[in-house]
């Protein structure tokens, strides 16, 4: 179950992603009913995502790069990359639903796109670390967080 649990957390990324792109293309469209369901739904698989990847990592460990030594540098600047680009726009996203539900559109708007933005590099980054330690590179052991990145 455990080799499963990276695949289907990174799906929920991917599932994420697209709902929040199909929910910006309903807003340009006007349909704001559509746009705000596609959001929550998007708002959901990103949660669901989190909290199933915490969960993980507390409980079964991280996987460390398998790689050559010569590439395991730039992955990590890479993975460095992503956590910063993820945190961001977990609080980003926060930020936005909050405006939303308190009506703020025109903030929402404004950071909305940003937001959605940074998610779906985000997104693409995650896909990307998912596939360096688990398909390209797999270590086939799991270690402590601070283990997996610094040992």
């Amino acid at each position: 179950m455990q080799t499963y649990l990276p695949l289907i957390s990174t799906s929920f990324i991917v599932i994420s992603a697209l709902f929040i792109a199909f929910g910006w293309y309903y807003i340009i469209k006007g349909r704001r009913e559509t746009h705000k369901k596609l959001m929550l739904l998007g708002a959901f698989f990103a949660l669901a995502f989190f909290i199933m990847y915490v969960t993980r990592i507390a409980v079964i460990g991280s996987s460390p790069f398998g790689g050559p030594d010569n590439l395991k540098t730039i992955y990590l600047v890479f993975l460095l990359f992503h956590i910063v680009l993820a945190t961001t726009a977990g609080v980003f996203g926060i930020i936005t639903l909050l405006h939303a539900f308190n009506e703020r559109f025109a903030k929402h708007k404004r950071i909305g796109r940003v937001t959605a933005t940074i998610w779906f590099i985000t997104a693409i980054t995650g896909v990307t670390v998912y596939l360096m330690i688990y398909v390209f590179y797999p270590s086939g052991e799991t270690k402590p967080l601070l283990d997996a990145i610094f040992g």
